[in-house]
C-alpha cells in the first residue's frame, strides 16, 4: 500500500518527506497545473473559431472558464499521472488559502483519480503539524473553490475587455487590472496633491537651556499668548495660512527683531506636566504588516519579503505567510512567553497570555499569524540561518515573542517656561518599564539602541526655576508636500481600504513597476505619464473602477462567495453583462472616447501638453512655425517636470542645441543636449555624411548647466586609452557606463575585467598607475560595499579541491565553499577557527537546505528540477545502504561528499521553487 501526497514545490515536498513513513511518495506540482490560456497558441482547436475563445471565459455560457494545461506544466502533470498508477490512496496537500483550495480542486480535475482522495491542510510544516494534519484530513471546500474561480474569472475579464480599449486609445502593450488599476490611482492621486501643493514659510526660535549642568531643548509656541505658526497650520493648495486659524506668522525679520528682544532676558518654568503612558505591544505579523515592516526595517520590496518567507515557510521555520489573522494557538502563546521566560525573565512577561483576534471580516486565509514554526521557538541564532533569511526570521521571532511580553511604561513630561512674552515648550520622556520594547521596537532593527532614542532626558525641574540659556537661534522652516507612497505605505494603504487581499500586493506592486506605470526610485514609488493617462481615462469613462469603495465591496462579495452568504453566477452577470455591466461600458464609451485626449497628460503650470506616443512621452506646443514636438527624457517623471525643463526641451528642438563652443582640435561645434536617456554633449551636427555624431552622456548627478567647454571635450574623449596591462598586454580603459564610471581590462575573447571608479577618482583624470591598483583589489559583490578579500584562507575541500575561506559579510563572518555560505557563530573567533569546523559548519548547512543558488541553477528548468529532486531520492537511498555498512570515519567522509556532489541538484530544486511561486500569485 502507497499514498500519493502532492504539494506545490519540490522545497515543501522534501521537508514534508522527512516526517512521513517510507509508504508515503510526496510529489510536487510546481504551482499551478491549468490555467486560463495566456495566449492564441494556447486555445483550443476546437474552440479557436469561437469570438469568447480570447477572453477564455464562455460569457453566453454561464462563464464557462476555458481551463488548459500550460505547454510547461504537461510533463509535470505527466509523472504526476504516472506516481498516481502506483497509488492507493491520494493526499491533495497544497496550501489552505483560497488558492490552495483551488489547485487541489484543478489536480482533482486532472488526475481524475480512482482511489480515496483526502485534502491535508496545516499552516506549518513540522513533524507533529504534518502528522497531526494525516488524522484531520477532510474534503475539498467547493464554496472556496468557486471563491477564487470567481475571483480569476472576474480579473480576466476586467483585464482582457479593458486593455485592448488602452491599446487603441493610449498605447500598445497596456493593461488594466481590477486592483492594479486602483493602485496606480492611489500613486496617481498622491502625485496630483504634490503637483498642486504650495510650499509655505514661516520661523521660530529654539532655546538650548540648562538646569544643574543638564541641558534640554525648548522651542517657541506663542508670543502675547497667540501660539505661533507651524506647519500644520499651512493650506496645502495655497501655501498660506489656513483661513480662520488665529495664529501669529513670523517671517525672518520678525523672529531675528524677537530673538534680540528676549536675548539675555531672565527665563522661568512657568509650568511642568508629567503624564504616565502605557504602550502595547504590537500583534503578530499578518502577510501585510510583514511586508510593511520588512520594507521599512530591512528595505527589502513585498515580491522579495514574500519570496524569503516561502522559502522560510517549505524550510519549516515558519508558519504559513499568506494570512490575514493575528490569532496565536495556545502552543505557540505558550512558545513565545516561554521565551520571554528564559531571555527576559519573569518581569517582562505579560501578566496574562495576550490573545489577539482580527477586526476584519475577510480575515480567513489562515488559522493563525506568521510566527516561528513549532511548539518551542528556536532562537534566530539555533536556525543556522544567515543573510536576509536570518534577518526576517529575526523579525518574526522578535515581533512574535514581543506580543506576549509586558506592557510598556512611559513617562511624557512637558515643560513651559517663559521669558519676556514669549512662551517656550520642551518636551521629554521617560521609559520607566521597557517591557516589549527590550525585545522589539517596531521600524528599528536595534531594540536597545531605540530605547536609548526614543528617551529624551529633562534635568528635574520645579515652577518658579530659572533655567539658564545657553543658546539661542531662529530657525526657518519651510512646508513640505505629502510623501509619496512607499511599497509599505502603499500596502497599508490597500489594506485599510480594503481593496485586494494580502497576498496579492506582491504581486500588485510588482506589475505596476514591471509595466512601466511607476518607478521605484530610493524607495518611494513615483507615477510615471502613462500612469497619470490611463488613471484619467478610467476616471473619466469607468469611475466605479478605480473607486477604492467599489473594490473593497467587490472584495467582500467574494468573501461572502466563499461562505455561501451569496451566489457567483448572478454576481458576474450582473458586473459584466448587466444593463451597466462592464461589456456593456466599453461598447459605449469606445466611441466617446477620442484618441488624441486619451493620449494627453494634462499637469498644472505646464503650457505645452505631454502626450504618450509610441516610443514614450513627449511634449507638444504650438509655435509660429508650427506645431513643436519633443521627447521627454525616459527618467523625467510627471513630479520633476518644470516650465523651465519645458522651455529648455522646445527650444532645443526649435532653435537648435545649446552651444558650448569649438573643439580645439577639429573646430566641430559641441553641444548639449537632452534625450530620451538623459542629459548628453555632443560633437558636430548630424548631416548626411554625419548620421551618428560622437556623443557622451553627462556623470550621473552633473547638471547640463555646469558643463562647460573643457569637460565637454574631456567627456568627449570616452572611453580613455590610458595604456596596456604590464601582463598581458592588453589595453586598460575608463569610461562611463550604465552604473557610473569604472575601468576595463580588455583581453579580447579571453573577457574583461571591471572595476569601478569611486571619488576622489575621476574617469576623466585617473591615470594607469591608479587604474592598475583597482583592477588589482578584488570585486566587490554586487549591491555590497565590502570586497571580497578573505579574513582567513583555510585550505581546499578534501572532495571537490576548492578553496574554503572566512569572508566579512553584512551580517558578520562567515564560511564560503562554492555556493554555499555558513554564518559562523556569535562567539566563535575567526582567528581558531579551522578546516575542519568549516567543513562541519558546511555540512550542517547542506542539509538544513541552506545552500545559495548559483547562477547555472538560476538557469535550470522545472523539468531538470523535477529530475534533481528524483535523482536526490535515488541517491538519498544509496546513501542509506552505505551508513550501514561502512565505518563511523567514512560515513563521514560520505555525508560531506554527497553534500559537494548534490550542491547544484539542490539550488536547482530551490530555482524550480522560486519559479512555482512567482506562478502563483494572485
Amino acid at each position: 500500500m502507497s499514498t500519493l501526497v502532492i504539494v506545490e514545490s519540490p522545497t515543501k515536498a522534501r521537508t514534508i518527506r522527512n516526517f512521513l513513513p517510507s509508504t508515503y511518495r510526496v510529489e510536487a506540482s510546481m504551482g499551478h497545473v491549468r490555467d486560463l490560456p495566456s495566449s492564441a497558441e494556447e486555445i483550443p482547436e476546437a474552440v479557436k473559431g469561437e469570438k469568447w475563445a480570447q477572453l477564455g471565459v464562455n460569457v453566453e455560457a454561464d462563464f464557462e472558464p476555458l481551463y488548459v494545461i500550460p505547454k510547461d506544466k504537461k510533463k509535470i502533470v505527466k509523472e504526476l499521472k504516472d506516481a498516481l498508477k502506483d497509488a492507493t490512496e491520494l493526499i491533495l496537500a497544497t496550501d489552505e488559502d483560497r488558492e490552495g483550495e483551488s489547485i487541489s480542486w484543478h489536480l482533482l480535475q486532472i488526475l481524475k483519480p480512482k482511489v480515496p482522495i483526502k485534502r491535508m491542510v496545516f499552516h506549518e510544516i513540522t513533524r507533529e503539524a504534518i502528522r497531526d494534519a494525516l488524522t484531520h484530513c477532510r474534503d475539498i471546500d467547493n464554496r472556496v473553490v468557486q471563491a477564487q474561480e470567481t475571483r480569476r474569472i472576474l480579473d480576466r475579464l476586467v483585464g482582457y475587455t479593458l486593455s485592448p480599449l488602452l491599446w487603441k486609445k493610449i498605447a500598445w502593450g497596456l493593461s488594466a487590472g481590477r486592483v492594479q488599476s486602483v493602485a496606480v490611482r492611489l500613486l496617481v492621486r498622491r502625485e496630483r496633491e504634490r503637483r498642486a501643493f504650495r510650499q509655505g514659510s514661516y520661523w521660530d526660535l529654539k532655546a538650548l537651556l540648562e538646569k544643574g549642568k543638564i541641558s534640554f531643548d525648548a522651542k517657541l509656541v506663542t508670543v502675547g499668548n497667540v501660539k505661533v505658526a507651524n506647519g500644520s497650520d499651512f493650506d496645502e493648495n495655497t501655501g498660506q495660512i489656513i483661513s480662520g486659524r488665529r495664529v501669529l506668522l513670523l517671517n525672518e525679520e520678525q523672529a531675528r527683531a524677537l530673538l534680540s528682544r528676549i536675548q539675555n532676558k531672565p527665563w522661568t518654568v512657568t509650568n511642568l506636566e508629567e503624564r504616565p503612558v502605557t504602550r502595547k505591544p504590537s500583534p503578530p505579523f499578518t502577510t501585510s504588516t510583514l511586508q510593511q515592516e520588512a520594507n521599512r526595517k530591512l528595505r527589502l520590496g513585498a515580491r522579495e519579503t514574500m519570496r524569503i518567507a516561502q522559502s522560510l515557510y517549505e524550510r519549516g521555520f515558519i508558519t504559513y505567510m499568506r494570512t490575514d489573522s493575528v490569532h496565536l494557538s495556545e502552543q505557540a502563546i505558550a512558545a513565545a512567553r516561554s521565551c520571554v521566560q528564559e531571555l527576559y525573565g519573569s518581569e517582562y512577561l505579560s501578566p496574562q497570555p495576550r490573545k489577539y483576534t482580527t477586526k476584519s471580516k475577510g480575515a480567513q486565509e489562515a488559522h493563525e499569524a506568521i510566527r516561528p514554526a513549532g511548539s518551542t521557538f528556536r532562537t534566530p541564532q539555533q536556525t543556522g540561518l544567515d543573510g536576509i533569511d536570518f534577518r526576517l526570521y529575526d523579525l518574526i521571532w522578535k515581533r512574535t515573542v514581543a506580543s506576549q511580553m509586558a506592557d510598556s511604561r512611559q513617562t511624557h513630561v512637558t515643560v513651559q517656561t517663559q521669558v519676556e512674552d514669549a512662551g517656550f515648550r520642551s518636551s521629554g520622556k521617560r521609559i520607566d518599564f521597557p517591557g516589549f520594547l527590550r525585545a522589539y521596537v517596531e521600524g528599528s532593527d536595534d531594540p536597545n539602541a531605540a530605547l536609548e532614542d526614543q528617551e529624551v532626558i529633562l534635568p528635574a525641574l520645579k515652577v518658579g526655576d530659572k533655567p539658564n540659556c545657553k543658546d539661542l537661534g531662529a530657525i526657518g522652516h519651510e512646508t513640505q508636500p505629502p510623501a509619496r507612497y512607499t511599497e509599505a505605505s502603499l500596502v497599508k494603504m490597500l489594506e485599510s481600504e480594503g481593496v485586494g487581499r494580502p497576498s496579492t500586493y506582491a504581486s500588485i506592486i510588482g506589475t505596476i513597476v514591471d509595466r512601466g506605470y511607476a518607478k521605484l526610485i530610493a524607495n518611494a514609488l513615483i507615477p510615471t505619464f502613462t500612469a497619470f493617462a490611463v488613471t484619467t481615462l478610467l476616471e473619466t469613462h469607468f469611475p466605479d473602477l478605480v473607486d477604492t469603495g467599489f473594490t473593497s465591496r467587490m472584495e467582500q462579495t467574494l468573501d461572502e462567495i466563499a461562505t455561501g452568504e451569496a451566489k457567483w453566477l448572478p454576481y458576474l452577470q450582473k458586473f459584466y453583462t448587466g444593463e451597466t455591466g462592464l461589456a456593456t461600458q466599453v461598447k459605449e464609451q469606445e466611441s466617446q472616447i477620442d484618441a488624441k485626449v486619451a493620449r494627453t497628460v494634462v499637469l498644472e503650470n505646464i503650457s505645452a501638453k505631454v502626450c504618450i506616443g509610441k516610443f514614450g512621452a513627449y511634449l507638444e506646443s504650438e509655435s509660429e512655425e508650427g506645431l513643436v514636438k519633443a521627447s521627454i527624457p525616459q527618467d523625467l517623471t510627471p513630479a520633476d517636470l518644470d516650465p523651465e525643463q519645458v522651455e529648455f526641451l522646445l527650444k532645443q528642438k526649435t532653435e537648435g542645441p545649446e552651444k558650448l563652443g569649438l573643439h580645439p582640435e577639429t573646430g566641430e561645434p559641441i553641444y548639449v543636449l537632452i534625450g530620451s536617456y538623459g542629459p548628453y554633449v555632443q560633437l558636430g551636427d548630424v548631416s548626411e555624411t554625419n548620421k551618428k555624431p560622437k556623443r557622451a552622456s553627462l556623470p550621473k548627478g552633473t547638471d547640463k548647466d555646469t558643463v562647460t567647454l573643457d569637460m565637454a571635450v574631456s567627456l568627449l574623449t570616452l572611453p580613455r586609452l590610458l595604456g596596456t596591462h604590464p601582463d598581458t598586454g592588453a589595453k586598460v580603459q575608463a569610461n562611463l557606463g550604465m552604473y557610473g564610471p569604472y575601468v576595463v581590462h580588455d583581453q579580447g575573447k579571453v573577457g574583461k575585467d571591471y572595476r569601478s571608479i569611486k571619488p576622489p577618482d575621476d574617469v576623466l583624470t585617473i591615470m594607469l598607475d591608479r587604474a592598475l591598483e583597482l583592477l588589482a583589489q578584488p570585486k566587490a559583490a554586487r549591491g555590497s560595499s565590502k570586497t571580497a578579500t578573505p579574513l582567513k584562507e583555510l585550505g581546499a575541500h578534501p572532495e571537490s579541491g576548492e578553496l574554503i575561506n572566512v569572508y566579512d559579510g553584512r551580517y558578520g563572518p562567515y564560511v564560503k565553499h562554492g555556493d554555499i555560505n555558513a554564518s559562523l557563530a556569535k562567539d566563535e573567533s575567526v582567528e581558531n577557527f579551522t578546516l575542519q569546523k568549516a567543513l562541519d559548519l558546511l555540512a550542517a548547512k547542506e542539509a538544513a537546505g541552506g545552500g545559495k543558488s548559483s547562477s547555472k541553477s538560476k538557469k535550470s528548468t522545472k523539468t531538470t528540477a523535477a529530475k534533481s529532486e528524483t535523482a536526490t531520492k535515488k541517491t538519498a537511498a544509496k546513501k542509506t545502504t552505505a551508513k550501514k555498512t561502512e565505518t563511523a570515519v567514512k560515513k563521514t567522509t560520505a555525508a560531506k561528499s554527497e553534500t559537494a556532489t548534490t550542491a547544484k541538484k539542490t539550488t536547482a530544486k530551490k530555482t524550480a521553487t522560486a519559479t512555482a511561486t512567482k506562478k502563483k500569485t494572485n
